[in-house]
């Protein structure tokens, strides 16, 4: 596949998610509470399924047919990796902030709430996580390989995937009560730090359901437990959950060690691999 006809492609795409998520974005903020109310919780859903859609549609009109997303398993070694990785990231984050009395933390529970958090949880966040996969990992990631370097390609997508969160973060409730400006800051710097994992996991596995696992941890460790376990402070909402500065810090972290893990991966070998 030439670059230019991956230059098409990744065009082609961001046309098509942006115009259907913006008919999900106007919905979502003509309802009271935003993505918190019962109408916008089923237009998020909606939402998070516009970047598959467009994947879909996408690779359908330079090939006529759905192969090239990563629907291939890969190895199990790189969802142990996907599934582990968030846990790690979000606790050290959350540890922190218990520790230094930034927040409180809820003890009763606890255990049962992690345990189901990391198992029905994990599947239920899978549900919606999938379709903004299909989108974001199963084609952008893979087209923008083709035209540049893993560090290109880790770097371009995450920024891309935090902007189109930003409608919602400044219009739809999608936030921690922080400063909306510092909230942005704080959810760019994350989410472009784990794009790397991201990328990498979908470049080495060849497939997106290890991106898919990375994915639904990260919501639901983070939002149904970590999230629900801290007790609210004057300032505990600079520090905790996405738009926060703990989870901003080890985002850099982590996007830095795979960074230096995606180097070494051979992009042409890598990505011919993923035609299943």
């Amino acid at each position: 596949m030439s670059n230019q006809d991956a230059k098409k492609r990744v065009i082609t795409y961001l046309v098509i998610v942006f115009a259907l998520s913006s008919i999900f974005y106007v919905l979502i903020f003509r309802q009271p509470g935003g993505i918190e109310s019962p109408a916008g919780q089923g237009l998020t859903f909606g939402l998070m399924w516009s970047p598959a859609v467009a994947a879909l549609v996408t690779t359908f009109i330079y090939q006529r047919n759905l192969r090239g997303l990563g629907w291939g398993l890969g190895k199990p070694k790189y969802y142990l990796i996907a599934y582990l990785t968030p846990i790690i990231y979000a606790s050290i984050a959350y540890l922190t902030v218990w520790v230094l009395g930034l927040g409180g933390f809820k003890s009763d529970g606890w255990v049962g709430t992690v345990l189901n958090t990391l198992t029905l949880g994990v599947l239920t966040a899978a549900i919606s996580a999938v379709g903004e996969e299909i989108g974001w990992r199963g084609l952008l990631v893979p087209q923008l390989a083709r035209m540049g370097s893993f560090t290109w390609t880790a770097l371009v997508s995450g920024v891309i995937w935090g902007l189109w969160h930003i409608p919602i973060i400044i219009w739809g409730g999608y936030s921690s009560g922080a400063p909306t400006w510092y909230a942005v800051a704080c959810f760019m710097v994350l989410i472009t730090g784990i794009s790397f994992v991201f990328a990498w996991l979908r470049l080495a596995s060849g497939s997106i359901w290890p991106a898919l696992i990375l994915h639904a941890t990260h919501n639901a460790f983070i939002q149904n437990a970590l999230d629900e376990l801290t007790v609210k402070t004057g300032s505990t909402h600079y520090f905790t959950s996405e738009f926060g500065l703990g989870l901003a810090i080890m985002g850099v972290i982590v996007g830095l060690i795979f960074w230096q893990l995606g180097k070494n991966l051979d992009l042409p070998q890598e990505i011919s691999s993923t035609s299943g």
